[in-house]
């Protein structure tokens, strides 16, 4: 045997990380973001919290995402993510700790910084900067299987909503710490590694040749943060996630309300908004592959282009419409708002580099988790000024319309290397 170099493992060890980064996204928005609807009436009911002093702390939790993201990324580029992830897993399974105990409004806001903030500490920045270095023929691909868990987190619900149901909301918003940390803290710490050098590979899995320096795995290129904010591609790229991400949320929360009010019983709203996080988590998967065989700018055109066909189709819908119509729309909007984790993820690794990845995803991850905390609450805003959801959907299919030229004018900067 060639004692030159070392043995590839039977199963490449990428694959993985791929299924724990999985579980991270899985856990962080299953818990955080799909499980929140559940508390609203309990709350309510005990508390007496009006429902709009209840969804701030949804807002919340989306705005700490995206602002605490940055730093996550500086972070992972500086440590790794095998430090990171763990303390993420901490400091969110604290903040339901906080809530679980608390009965004032200004701790249950402070109990989802603290959520929010931890799950930008496990969630889509560190995950990503992991796939990224260790996948590169089949990075899109690697990455549409581990968005998937964000889509997945949905099959947390139906658990959750019986532990409220027996135990009650205290328990249950515990049960979810506890979940977070007997799960993150120990696979972070112990299988997560950041760059594949660290295990003596290159990216996909090839051994390093003995004596080769360690060094040579772990060069790689990019943009600093500060160059790559300055270039057009990365605002336009920016600019393209707000939009759609403003619109895709809208389109997630808004029309169970629309449907109910159109007349339409609320077993058939909750079937549409399972339909779309079934798009959504399927979507994922085929954006990320189709990463791999086109640009990922046009990708998340097409993601764009399917929401805003999805936002005509709801235009649509009177009382007296076909199921056919309502399946369209989620089927549509779910599929194409599924696009913009892979895509994003890859236009960040494909322009600027792997070499300060983490801070430049993080940064684009502001623009679209500020889309995404604020578009709901254009809804809501609307309505109550309105009485209706008509010009929600329209400005809705306006954001997709102005995002999808924005992304198909990005051109990757010259500079590769700071």
């Amino acid at each position: 045997m060639d004692e030159t170099s070392r043995k590839k493992p039977r199963i490449f060890y990428g694959y993985w990380l791929v299924l724990v980064t999985f579980a991270f996204l899985f856990l962080a928005i299953g818990c955080g973001s799909f499980a929140f609807s559940l508390f609203v009436t309990p709350l309510q009911e005990v508390l007496g919290w009006s429902r709009g002093q209840i969804m701030v702390g949804f807002t919340i939790f989306f705005m700490m995402m995206g602002l605490v993201s940055p730093i996550v990324g500086r972070f992972v580029d500086r440590y790794g993510a095998r430090l990171v992830i763990p303390l993420g897993g901490v400091v969110m399974g604290l903040g339901f700790v906080v809530v679980s105990r608390m009965s004032d409004l200004y701790l249950f806001y402070l109990g989802y910084v603290l959520v929010g903030s931890g799950a930008a500490g496990m969630g889509q920045v560190p995950c990503s900067a992991v796939i990224s270095h260790w996948f590169q023929k089949r990075r899109g691909t690697a990455i549409g299987f581990m968005a998937a868990g964000v889509g997945a987190g949905g099959i947390l619900a139906p658990f959750i909503s019986n532990i409220i149901a027996n135990h009650g909301w205290r328990a249950a918003y515990m049960a979810m710490a506890i979940l977070i940390w007997v799960v993150v803290i120990p696979l972070g710490a112990i299988v997560v590694r950041t760059r594949p050098s660290e295990m003596g590979m290159y990216a996909d899995g090839a051994p390093i040749p003995a004596g080769a320096p360690k060094e040579t795995a772990a060069t790689v290129t990019g943009i600093p943060l500060r160059s790559a904010a300055r270039t057009k591609a990365f605002v336009l790229i920016a600019f393209s996630f707000f939009a759609g991400c403003f619109a895709s949320m809208g389109l997630v929360q808004a029309p169970v309300s629309f449907l109910q009010d159109t007349g339409f019983p609320i077993e058939t709203a909750a079937a549409a908004l399972g339909a779309v996080g079934i798009g959504s988590g399927l979507g994922k998967i085929v954006f990320g592959w189709l990463c791999d065989k086109m640009q990922p700018k046009h990708a998340w055109a097409i993601g764009q282009a399917m929401m805003a066909v999805s936002v005509v189709v709801l235009l649509g819908i009177r009382a007296d419409s076909s199921m056919a119509l309502i399946w369209a729309y989620a089927l549509l909007a779910g599929f194409g708002m599924g696009a913009w984790l892979p895509t994003l993820s890859i236009l960040a690794s494909a322009n600027f580099g792997l070499a300060f990845y983490g801070a430049v995803f993080g940064a684009l991850n502001l623009a679209q988790n500020t889309g995404t905390a604020t578009g709901p609450l254009f809804a809501g805003i609307m309505y109550d000024a309105t009485g209706a959801y008509y010009w929600t959907f329209v400005t809705y299919g306006v954001m997709l319309l102005i995002g999808i030229p924005l992304i198909l004018l990005v051109k990757k900067p010259l500079q590769q290397d700071g």
